[in-house]
Parts: C-alpha cells; structure tokens; sequence
C-alpha cells in the first residue's frame, strides 16, 4: 500500500472501496421491480418514471466531474464525507416524495453524491495501490461490487412484498449513512504537498489537461461505448421480463440477479487472461464476444425469458472484463491528477451509458429487438475505433 490505512487496514480498505462501488447498481437495481407499478402510482408516463432513472445516471455524471477535481485539491477524506452526507440525506427526501417531479428532484440530489463517493473510490485504488497489487485489486473491486447488482433487486422486490416502493429509498438512507460513518474512519490519502494548489476553478480546469492526454481519452471513449449497451439492458430490463414475456416481479429479479453473477467471471476471466495474452490479445477477444452476443439476442431473444437471459450473459461477461482491464491502462496514462483522471473516466462511461439508457426506452416494435440492435451498433463503433486507435500514434501505454 503505498498510504497505510491505520483504522481500516489493508483489507478493510479494499472492502470499503467495494462497497463505494456498489453505490450506482443499488441506487439504481433496488427500485427497478417497482417501476411498473410506479407509474400507475404517480398517476404519469413510463418514460417520465423512467427519467428517475436515466436522470440519476446522467446528473450522477457530472457530481463525478465536480467532485474529481475537487478531491485532488480538498483531498479525499472531505470530499468523500460530503458525499456520503448528501446521499443520505437526498435518499431520505426520495422515500418522502409526494409526486414524480420531487422524486426526480432528490433523486438528482442523490446522484451527486453517488459522484462524490465514485469518485474518490477510482482515486483511492491509485493512491494505496500499484503495480500487480492493483490489478488485482481493480478484479477483487469489480467482483466484489457486482453483489449490488445481484443483490439489490432481489431485496427490492423483497421489500415490495411487504412494503411500498419508499422502503427501498429507506434501505439507501442506511447504506449511505454507513458510508458516512465508516469514511470518518479513512485516514487521508492524498498528502498536501500532492493537492492542487490553485483555486476551485483551477482544479475543475484540471480536467481538461487530463482530457487533451489523447492516449488516455481515446481509449476511455472506446470502452465506454462496449460499456453503454449495459445501461440500455437497466432501464428496459423490467419491462421485457415482466410486461414482454409476463413473469412476476419475484421471478425478474432472479432472472436478473443471475445475469449480475455472470459479471463476477469477468474479473477473473481478466486476470486470467492478462497471463496468457497481451492486453490488446484480450481486448480483441472481449469485443468479439460482446458482437456475438447482439446478434445472438437479434435472432433469437424474443422466443423466452431464459434464451434472452442466456443471450445477453457473454456481453455482461464481456463488458465485466473490459471494466478493470481499461481502468488499470487509463490509470497508467496519468501520472497526477489521480482525481481529475477518475472523475472522467466515470463520468464518460457515465454519460455514453446514459446514452445507451435513453436510446434502449425509444418507442421500438419490441425492447428485446431494440436492445440487440443498440449491442450491435456500440460494439461495432468500439470496434472501428479500436482497430484505428492501434495504428495511430495515440496508442496507450501498457498494451
């Protein structure tokens, strides 16, 4: 480690950034059995409930654009304080919303909290991280973080037995307010003398030298654009298994949850492969999988929950394994500005995911169709501009 971690230790850290990771998927999974029903609830449209959903994944962008540069010159103990609290306290405001537009409200609220907490979790692996420890370390994360994908819609659709969909706000309100408690205990990890010194503007500005490293945004947009069908399968997931094929909520969310555990073997498939080839050899493989698995969902994903189910688990294998995979290169590319760096890797995989969020609710013949179609199309812009990337001059180092 290269900042020692008095309270939390070596392993309470990796834990504790784990947990921070899984902020987004619980923020986002533990609602979406209730989605349907929320709609008749608040007497509104899909897609204006459905903007509770791509409305926290896009402000949850920029909280990550804020709250990065800041961390480098405020440090991370405070800026992930900050966070934690406004999560907490704008969960709470959800769980009490009279109408949709208070939900989208605090739900924006929430967002930007989530994008202080992501944030700083990114920069934290740099700065008590390196070399083979944090690749590791980056494959434990993932893994680890895909509990809340797996996890939270089961809990959801447990809560909603028993409870309205306001309990689940409620289980967001304990699990920042956790957060909150156990960042009290992180000891800084980034010393004064590595902090920005310049004023707010000058560390948002900060931003920008990140993003003219071509090496370091090329490559982040190309990854972000395998990771944007992912966003599309969230936010229309619930209606092709509940409203399309007619299953109940309970069901979806196993359906769901299972699909989430596939992502487990993407970290271990990526520290496995990065022995046997070189990272390009398994960026190759991984984009060649996700391309298989669109069109295997084009041909035959309206037939039955379990073939869509099983057509869509090689892209969630794929897209799990390019996660840490790009993060260790992109990482690489930045010497400083460890927050600034993380802030926009998140916030464009963030922001072309909401993309492919917006994209997957157009009004299309059938969801299962639409979905395949935004696979293929992301995977093959990837595709293109991984192969141009490789003969030019701005190719990453490491690879």
């Amino acid at each position: 480690m290269l900042t020692e971690q008095k309270y939390l230790g070596k392993t309470g850290t990796i834990i504790f950034i784990a947990v921070m990771n899984m902020f987004v998927p619980l923020s986002i999974d533990m609602y979406l059995p209730a989605l349907p029903s929320m709609t008749g609830y608040f007497h509104t449209t899909e897609g204006l409930v459905n903007f509770s959903l791509a409305g926290f994944y896009f402000f949850f962008a920029v909280g990550l654009i804020i709250f990065g540069p800041l961390s480098d010159k405020f440090g991370r103990r405070p800026t992930l304080i900050t966070g934690a609290a406004i999560y907490a306290c704008a969960s709470a405001g959800c769980a009490m919303a009279g109408s949709i537009w208070i939900l989208i409200l605090f739900r924006i609220m929430q967002s930007f909290g989530a994008g202080s907490i992501i944030s700083v979790s990114t920069a934290l692996i740099k700065d008590c991280f390196d070399g083979m420890i944090r690749q590791r370390v980056l494959a434990v994360v993932q893994g680890m973080s895909v509990l809340g994908p797996m996890i939270a819609p089961i809990v959801g659709a447990l809560i909603l037995k028993s409870f309205s969909w306001r309990a689940t706000f409620w289980a967001l309100v304990i699990v920042g307010t956790v957060c909150f408690a156990v960042s009290l205990l992180l000891q800084e990890s980034l010393p004064p003398g590595q902090r920005n010194s310049g004023g707010v503007l000058h560390s948002l500005g900060r931003l920008a030298v990140v993003a003219k490293n071509r090496k370091f945004i090329y490559y982040l947009l190309i990854v972000s654009a395998i990771a944007a069908p992912y966003m599309a399968y969230i936010s229309v997931c619930s209606y092709i298994y509940i409203d399309y094929f007619g299953v109940s909520r309970q069901i979806y969310s196993y359906f769901f949850a299972f699909n989430s555990a596939t992502a487990v073997l993407g970290p271990i498939l990526y520290i496995y492969g990065v022995r046997l080839l070189k990272p390009r050899g398994l960026m190759h493989l991984l984009i060649c999988i996700a391309a298989l698995a669109g069109i295997s969902m084009l041909i035959f994903g309206r037939t039955a929950p379990l073939v869509f189910m099983l057509t869509f688990l090689p892209f969630t294998l794929a897209e799990s394994s390019v996660r840490p995979l790009s993060t260790d290169i992109l990482l690489k590319q930045q010497e400083r500005d460890t927050g600034s760096a993380s802030a926009l890797i998140n916030f464009v995989h963030t922001v072309i995911g909401s993309m492919g969020m917006f994209l997957g609710t157009l009004p299309w013949s059938n969801f299962n169709t639409g979905l395949a179609i935004i696979i293929i199309s992301f995977v093959a812009a990837a595709a293109v501009g991984w192969l141009l990337l490789l003969r030019s001059s701005n190719r990453p180092d490491g690879m």
